[in-house]
């Protein structure tokens, strides 16, 4: 599809941040024994900046979810810090987005890598899990 026609135009971006408190900490989330910024919210900050660069551009009943991270980890950052992740849309594969994802903490660049979502129509996708529930409440 050429990417004029396409309501996800490449170089799209998205933010989000998160001031560094105990609750966002390895030592809080088990992740790590120390508190400072863990892994998994840096992720989790990640994805949300690619959902805010998608944010405008869904059709009706479209959502997207996230189905590949590969990011790196580069630099530990203090309690009180804020954290900032962008991401931006580099390509497109039919329903498949790919974005360049970093997190910076004011002083380092802390993360960085890809993220792919895929797009999704929510009442299908939400019939499909709720036919997963019931089979496996089913008794075995």
């Amino acid at each position: 599809m050429p990417e004029s026609d396409s309501p996800f135009p490449l170089g799209l971006t998205g933010e989000a941040s998160v001031q560094v408190t105990a609750e966002v900490t390895a030592r809080h989330l088990g992740s790590g024994a120390v508190a400072v910024f863990a892994t998994p919210e840096m992720v989790r900050l990640m994805e949300r900046a690619a959902v805010h660069a998608l944010a405008d551009h869904l059709a009706p009943g479209q959502q997207s979810v996230g189905t590949l991270v590969h990011v790196k980890h580069l630099a530990a950052t203090p309690l009180g810090a804020t954290v900032t992740a962008r991401a931006e849309l580099i390509a497109t594969d039919g329903r498949r987005l790919t974005f360049r994802v970093s997190a910076h903490d004011g002083a380092d660049l802390i993360g960085e890598g890809l993220h792919e979502r895929s797009l999704i129509d929510l009442a299908r996708f939400e019939a499909r899990v709720a036919a997963k529930a019931q089979s496996q409440s089913q008794p075995g």
